[in-house]
């Protein structure tokens, strides 16, 4: 049985809450590997004592990965064939220990020249413990159309 939502099914304005998640020092730390990414800002908790922040951050292409894995989370998947791209702002820090949700709203939808997609249009917000909007922006997703 397919339980994902076809464009025909998605509608402007609907909402949706993630469940929290909290980032770790592991999570920092394997995605420097991963990425190569071994900045001082991520690796090196003695020089980040003395830095705007206090402590060390994780990366900003961390929270946005996190980000798109928790919204799965808190929304029955759509039938979607590609992601077309995105419009991000990296507001504020995100901590070791912090624990963050995604809260994001269909604010379009946009028919293709082809028959069996279109465009989904996302805004989204990554909001840590506080309340606080750490990042946000939007994103397009091209999702299929039924029976196609």
């Amino acid at each position: 049985m397919d339980d994902r939502r076809y464009f025909e099914e998605i509608e402007v304005g609907e909402e949706y809450l993630s469940p929290g998640r909290t980032v770790t020092e592991a999570d920092i730390v394997s995605f420097a590997g991963l990425s190569g990414d071994y900045n001082v800002l991520h690796t090196d908790a003695e020089f980040m004592k003395s830095s705007i922040f206090g402590e060390r951050i994780a990366h900003g292409l961390l929270g946005l990965a996190i980000q798109s894995g928790l919204l799965t989370r808190g929304m029955r998947p759509y039938a979607t064939l590609a992601f077309l791209g995105l419009r991000w702002k990296f507001k504020g820090p995100i901590k070791i220990g912090d624990t963050i949700k995604v809260r994001a709203k269909v604010i379009s939808k946009k028919e293709t020249s082809k028959s069996d997609r279109g465009i989904v249009t996302l805004e989204r917000q990554v909001i840590n413990q506080k309340g606080e909007v750490v990042q946000e922006g939007e994103t397009d997703l091209m999702v299929a159309r039924q029976g196609s």
